[in-house]
């Protein structure tokens, strides 16, 4: 997966992640939270304990809990699904989500995909397992073949798998006394099906015939679409940052730093109170946010140093350039990775300094000054 590829997957996993712990309720057999037949779309989709739902549900929900009984099959869309230790599907489970959690009973095959996956102890699944995800935790009982890709995987002592466990990741963890009665087998890539959710049925994921380079390609069209909406809309802010990231690059590049620990750290502390948490989620979103705008100017500080080289001044061009080099620089293994951050707190520090210095008010350089460092209109 490439560089581009990983840091909008995290965002939008991280994205899913606070959706999905967002306070709001809605009962899966309650009127306003079932659209067209089986279907619920609401913030979150419940079965409660004691309760036996009858048919498939298909959910695109902030949060699914199944607390109860659903007779039938279960796909979900949401930010977290969760199979509590009273739960059951009869049928098959299809989760692609923030993080999916099975405490309960499975009568099917389950198939996820999420950024965080755990199959506790005291859970149990009656068909196949397939898991693609960034971490999976495997404590529970499968009577079928299992498949997991993961970044970081964690078999348990208390783990039960009927068939065979065929796995991929960076960093793999299987206890000797996990309990596994097929093949064991450890790859450097596995093939997953993919949930329903995501139309893959049963077969092969239709994303799997995308070529390589079509993501990174159009996540610098995005790029060059959002720094033309910058430029476009913030001509003159715009103009100071690129001014403050290239003549104070250490600077820029230090205060970035700093602030990419720092306002994690608190959002934290911040959502260690109740009344905290809603501000810190908040705050998160927008700091997501931030940094995928602060890496396109930071491109475009790269951009317009590039063409100062040439003496050549055009801040259009210097989107260009600065997206297609940083692209490409990203694109080599290791380098890649420090090109991306270099990138990230140049432009993130830059954006912090001249915002400082424009509700100071007392901009060490005019706007008209500033014209000839990145171009004219």
């Amino acid at each position: 997966m490439s560089q581009h590829n990983r840091r909008r997957l995290t965002v939008l996993l991280v994205a899913l992640l606070v959706v999905g712990g967002l306070p709001a309720v809605a009962g899966a057999q309650q009127a306003g939270s079932t659209v067209d037949g089986d279907s619920q779309f609401s913030s979150v989709v419940r079965v409660d304990a004691g309760e036996t739902y009858e048919g498939s549900i298909d959910a695109t929900a902030a949060s699914v809990v199944i607390a109860g009984t659903v007779e039938g099959d279960v796909s979900a869309s949401a930010g977290s699904v969760i199979v509590t230790e009273s739960g059951r599907v009869t049928g098959s489970l299809d989760a692609a989500a923030g993080s999916v959690v099975i405490e309960g009973t499975v009568d099917g095959d389950v198939s996820v995909g999420a950024a965080a996956f755990e199959l506790r102890e005291g859970s149990q699944v009656g068909g196949a397992l397939e898991a693609g995800a960034a971490d999976i935790r495997l404590d529970g009982a499968v009577d079928g073949d299992v498949t997991l890709s993961a970044d970081t995987l964690a078999v348990g002592s208390t783990a039960t798998v009927g068939g065979s466990l065929t796995y991929a990741g960076e960093d793999v963890t299987v206890a000797d006394d996990a309990s596994i009665s097929g093949s064991v087998s450890q790859q450097d890539s596995v093939e997953l099906a993919g949930p329903d959710t995501f139309g893959a049925g049963g077969g092969s994921s239709p994303l799997s015939d995308i070529p390589g380079w079509v993501g990174p390609l159009y996540g610098s069209l995005a790029e060059l679409l959002l720094g033309a909406v910058l430029l476009a809309a913030v001509p003159t802010f715009s103009r100071r940052l690129v001014t403050t990231g290239t003549s104070r690059a250490l600077r820029s590049a230090g205060t970035g730093l700093l602030s990419i620990v720092g306002v994690p750290i608190l959002l934290l502390l911040t959502a260690i109170t109740i009344i905290g948490i809603p501000l810190s989620l908040a705050g998160l979103v927008t700091f997501l946010l931030l940094l995928w705008v602060t890496s396109v100017y930071g491109a475009l500080i790269v951009g317009t140093n590039a063409l100062s080289l040439a003496d050549y001044e055009n801040r259009w061009a210097a989107l260009l350039v600065g997206v297609v080099v940083v692209g490409l620089l990203e694109a080599i293994p290791v380098v890649g990775g420090l090109v991306q951050f270099v990138v990230l707190i140049l432009g993130f520090g830059a954006f912090a300094l001249a915002a400082y210095d424009y509700r100071r008010g007392g901009a060490e350089t005019e706007p008209d000054d500033l014209t000839g460092v990145v171009g004219g209109e």
